[in-house]
């Protein structure tokens, strides 16, 4: 079992400390303290709202609270790209963080047959896994980051399944930004459960194909 090298120790504890610090002290400017900076910093606030997107989304806080802000800040068609652009960074961001740190320690010791299995899928169409998990609401965002960063997912189809399985949550939430209020507007309702239901439709048609196409050929050499 390879073991963490001092340097590596240190980065990870420097990391966690950071990440603590960071997640006690950051916290999503209200409403009002966003509008005054879009007003201070005029046309560049779209950059300034999009960093700030990227480095709340790699704690654990409700994507939505960035996505809605877009598109009250930003309007439909800028609110949608900045929202969906920064999703994308922020998880492919958190991936090679968490992957950086970890990931050669944690592995090895994932030794279950199960797990493997769920490598193989992953390296063979993790694009798939990963947008089926983003349309599902109840997944968190930050969480799911983590969690793939410590499997064998590849980077790019990672990034692709972020961006396809984010993309129509996002444009639903910035165009219906009154759910800010607490009203839940009945289009975001329906399409929430619509998103589910298309996202756990995408797992089972995942587990239903063979687990890579390298066991796929083993099992009709076998046959």
């Amino acid at each position: 079992m390879p073991t963490l090298s001092p340097r590596r120790i240190f980065l990870l504890a420097l990391a966690a400390a950071l990440f603590i610090v960071a997640w006690a002290l950051l916290d999503v400017p209200p409403l009002a303290v966003l509008r005054q900076w879009a007003d201070e910093t005029g046309p560049w606030f779209p950059v300034l709202f999009w960093l700030l997107y990227v480095a709340v989304t790699q704690f654990p806080i409700p994507r939505t609270i960035m996505t809605v802000s877009s598109g009250i800040l930003l309007g439909s068609a800028l609110g949608i790209t900045v929202a969906v652009t920064a999703t994308m960074v922020s998880a492919v961001v958190s991936l090679l963080i968490v992957r950086f740190l970890l990931r050669d320690w944690v592995a090895p010791r994932l030794t279950h047959p199960s797990i493997e299995t769920i490598n193989q899928r992953l390296e063979a169409r993790g694009w798939l896994a990963v947008a089926s998990l983003r349309m599902i609401a109840f997944v968190p965002f930050s969480i799911l980051n983590y969690t793939a960063a410590l499997t064998r997912v590849p980077v790019l189809p990672f990034a692709v399944g972020t961006f396809v399985g984010s993309l129509p949550g996002t444009i639903v939430t910035v165009l219906f930004g009154d759910t800010l209020t607490g009203e839940a507007s009945p289009v975001v309702v329906v399409a929430t459960i619509v998103l589910c239901v298309v996202g756990f439709a995408g797992l089972l048609a995942d587990a239903l194909l063979p687990a890579s196409v390298t066991s796929s050929k083993a099992s009709e050499v076998d046959a």
